[in-house]
């Protein structure tokens, strides 16, 4: 994956800011259509750089995210990657199936790692921290992520009181919300298609 990226950047390079110049002009004299003649004419080795610049500018918009790589959102949410997916994305209103477990401190607040079945939510539906809901439209199936969530995306300044089994948590409190996205129910290729039926 690392190569792809890597040669991504360099088509990128070699197309430069020529790769969206405008292209040539056509004209008709007679009967048979020429190209005319104008300093926007474009010679093979420009063409090859438009379409270089055109597949690096694809393959970096889908590239899954790089392990080890923290992305700071613009709310205040910040991610580290610790293992890069390379499953599908999800869609808003998609159920999705994740694993997590959330701290405040060095107090654990929740762990779905230690159940028998992931949890699962309905991506951009309401139902998780509202830093949970920012990032996870960006997790592909396989990524584990490591979310800082502020307070106010988190349990905001009331906090949340302790309940059974549930530990109490402080008012503007940053959780850590480790998550991995496990699968897209409907998404995923069916176990039937792919051992078949025979």
């Amino acid at each position: 994956m690392r190569v792809l990226f890597a040669l991504a950047l360099g088509l990128a390079a070699m197309a430069g800011t020529e790769a969206f110049s405008a292209p040539a002009t056509f004209a008709r004299s007679s009967s048979s259509l020429s190209m005319a003649k104008s300093s926007t004419d474009v010679a093979r080795a420009d063409f090859l750089k438009q379409v270089g610049g055109m597949i690096a500018a694809s393959a970096l918009a889908t590239q899954p995210a790089f392990a080890d790589e923290t992305v700071a959102l613009p709310s205040g949410v910040s991610y580290t990657i610790t293992k890069s997916g390379d499953g599908p994305i999800p869609d808003v209103g998609e159920l999705c199936a994740i694993r997590f477990k959330a701290f405040v401190g060095d107090t654990k607040i929740d762990d779905i790692f230690e159940t028998a079945e992931p949890y699962y939510t309905r991506v951009g539906s309401g139902g998780m921290l509202k830093g949970v809901e920012e990032v996870i439209p960006k997790m592909r199936v396989g990524d584990r992520w490591v979310l800082t969530i502020p307070g106010k995306l988190a349990f905001g300044p009331k906090g949340r009181p302790a309940s059974a089994g549930k530990p109490r948590i402080p008012g503007d409190a940053t959780v850590i919300f480790d998550v991995e996205m496990v699968g897209l129910p409907g998404k995923e290729p069916e176990l039937i298609d792919l051992i078949g039926d025979d």
